[in-house]
Order: C-alpha cells, then sequence, then structure tokens
C-alpha cells in the first residue's frame, strides 16, 4: 500500500510502497477513505510523543473493514466505521467504565503503531473502540470526528459541564478551536474567539463566535476583560503553548475553569503556566483526552439532527504527496478549519 513514511524526528516524510497491515487479535484492517492532517500529527513528527521510527502518522479516520481479526463480535467486513483517537484495551476498568480515553494500556494509531496516511490501517480491540457512521454522515465528516471534533464536544459538554448562557474564551480556531466553537454556540453559549488568522477569525463568526480576538501582540487577558466583565466562565486552549495557556488561564473569572485541549511540549523541563493564578481564584483546571466511542451517540444524534455541521469545518482536501510536503510545517500553517486527506488521490 502507499504511506506517508517519516524514517526519524524531524525528517521529511515520503509517501512509499510498504506491506499492507494484518488484523490484530480482537481488531481490524479498516481501507482508510478518508483522515484529517492534525497539529497533534506534527507533534509526533517533531519528536514531541514517544513514537518508533520508521512511522506513519495519522490518527483521524474513516473507512471500510476489509478484515476482521479473531474474537471481533460486532463488526464484519464492509461496515463504514470511525474510531476514537485513543483506543481502549476494552478489559481495563477505565474501559469498562466507558472511559476508554484514559486507558492505561491505550493504543493510538498514528502514536503507538502506524497509522492512517495510508491506504489501510490496523485497529485494536475493535468492539470496544469502532463507531458505525450513519449513512447520512459521509467519511469525511466522520474522520474530523474522532480528535478535533470529538475533543471539543467532551472538553465542553463532560469535562467543563458547558451551561446555557455561559462565556467561553476559545484560544486556538484551528480544527480543535473552530470545533468548540460551533459546539458550543449550538448549546446556547456565548463565545469569544481568540487567532493569528483573520481567516480563521472570520470562519469563527460564521461557527457563532460573538466575538473575536486578532493575537498580533494584544493583551489577549485584558481584551477579554474588557468584553465580558470579570472573565468567561470557561477557557479553552486548543494550541498548546505555555503563551495561549497563560492567555487562557488569565482570562478565566473568579472560581471557573480551563480546559486544556492542546499538547504542551515541554520548555526547559516543564511549561510555565500561572498557576498562582490558579491558585489564588479557585480555578478548575481540566485536562481533556478525546472522546471514548461509548459518548458519540449524543454528539452524532446532534449531527444527524443538523444541530452540528463538522462538514462545515473542512476547508481543502489533499492527497497523500501533499500530506507528505505539508506535514513538517503544519504547526505554521494558516488553514481555517480542517485539511483532510484521501488516500486515493
Amino acid at each position: 500500500m502507499r504511506a506517508v513514511v517519516v524514517d526519524a524526528a524531524r525528517s521529511r516524510p515520503e509517501v512509499r510502497d510498504v506491506p499492507e497491515p494484518s488484523a490484530p487479535s480482537g481488531g481490524v484492517v479498516v481501507r482508510v477513505v478518508a483522515t484529517g492532517m492534525c497539529r497533534s500529527d506534527w507533534h509526533a513528527w517533531a519528536g514531541h510523543d514517544e513514537v518508533a521510527f520508521p512511522h506513519v502518522p495519522g490518527h483521524e479516520l474513516a473507512g471500510e473493514i476489509v478484515e476482521v481479526g479473531a474474537g471481533v463480535a460486532r463488526w464484519t467486513v464492509g461496515d463504514r466505521v470511525t474510531v476514537p483517537f485513543v483506543c481502549g484495551c476494552g478489559r481495563c476498568a477505565w474501559c469498562l467504565g466507558g472511559n476508554a480515553q484514559v486507558c492505561p494500556d491505550q493504543q493510538q494509531p498514528g502514536f503507538t503503531h502506524w497509522g492512517s496516511f495510508a491506504e489501510y490501517v490496523a485497529l485494536h480491540a475493535a468492539d470496544t473502540n469502532l463507531v458505525a457512521i450513519p449513512e447520512q454522515v459521509g467519511f469525511a465528516t466522520a474522520a474530523g470526528l474522532g480528535c478535533r471534533f470529538a475533543t471539543a464536544y467532551r472538553a465542553l459538554v463532560g469535562r467543563a459541564r458547558i451551561a446555557e448562557g455561559e462565556w467561553v474564551t476559545v484560544i486556538g480556531a484551528g480544527g480543535v478551536g473552530l470545533s468548540t466553537v460551533m459546539i458550543a454556540s449550538a448549546l446556547g453559549a456565548r463565545v469569544v474567539a481568540v487567532d493569528r488568522n483573520p481567516e480563521a477569525l472570520a470562519m469563527a463568526t460564521e461557527l457563532g463566535a460573538e466575538h473575536t480576538l486578532l493575537a498580533d501582540g494584544t493583551d489577549i487577558p485584558a481584551a477579554v476583560g474588557d468584553l465580558v466583565a470579570g472573565g468567561t466562565d470557561v477557557a479553552v486552549d486548543a494550541v498548546g503553548s505555555e503563551q495561549t495557556c497563560a492567555d487562557a488561564i488569565l482570562s478565566l473569572r473568579r472560581r471557573s475553569r480551563l480546559v486544556q485541549v492542546g499538547l504542551l511540549p515541554p520548555i526547559g523541563g516543564h511549561p510555565r503556566v500561572p498557576m498562582d493564578r490558579v491558585i489564588a481564584w479557585e480555578l478548575d483546571v481540566l485536562g481533556s483526552h478525546g472522546m471514548a466511542a461509548a459518548d458519540y451517540p449524543g454528539m452524532l444524534a446532534l449531527i444527524e439532527a443538523g444541530s452540528l455541521r463538522p462538514d462545515r469545518l473542512i476547508e481543502r482536501t489533499i492527497g497523500l504527496d501533499d500530506a507528505a510536503s505539508l506535514l513538517p510545517g503544519f504547526d505554521q500553517a494558516k488553514v481555517a478549519g480542517m485539511t483532510m486527506i484521501d488516500p486515493t488521490r
């Protein structure tokens, strides 16, 4: 099969022919119809995650099952499926309790094993992790759910427990950030969106943001305070840097909550964040790490009803060759939405 291969951290990705995967016990092989390119893929390429090289990135995917491994009870060849980017083992207390996203023995396509920047991908513990794609939902839309959209949904619904009328600051208007804007607005929250890309902010406005702030040297917490007296009830850092985490924390009102979604690579050992404010203002700091397959029904119901439109977040579709070229610079990419990959291109 054709796949994007990275031979070493920060090396130039190449599209090459590699062996097709085989279905693991309890797992399946999926023919990839659509897969998203995400900032997390760039983190793996940059060496911020423990991946074994040579490596095939890609963790947001949708496609059709082409091979079923021993012990799989719920799935057959031809099923249209997607999967969360965190695949639980299906056996531990966390998985059995519906929290596979924190499974201590988790698998992650594109991180713990070869991912979906390829024509085929192997997935583990299928009966725990696979999600059937409703007929009216396209493959590209479904692929966008596995990381960014589902992560945003759980960050707001499962972690922040957002309430109608609350104010939310969303730092970063990429795939996660725009998903957060759309979901928060659909749930009746009021949104301030922050980004360095004017086009991304324009998209945030279309998706329901009441205010937008251009991160061009502006004092973001002060600007948020001017818009919402005292700060917002929730802040979501959808980027993952010392600056964006600090801006999110300092944009909050007293006794409110931060949801940290963006990955914070270590700088000098650990990222520096304003924990003095967290303590003095009794802020809740909530990590959010994707969403288990068990929690998909509520999100899918809103998508089927038309309340959520993740298809609107897809900005462009590219092939594997373009994906190999774009990956090294994706942390600086000025895109106003999701980049989707069609492996057949």
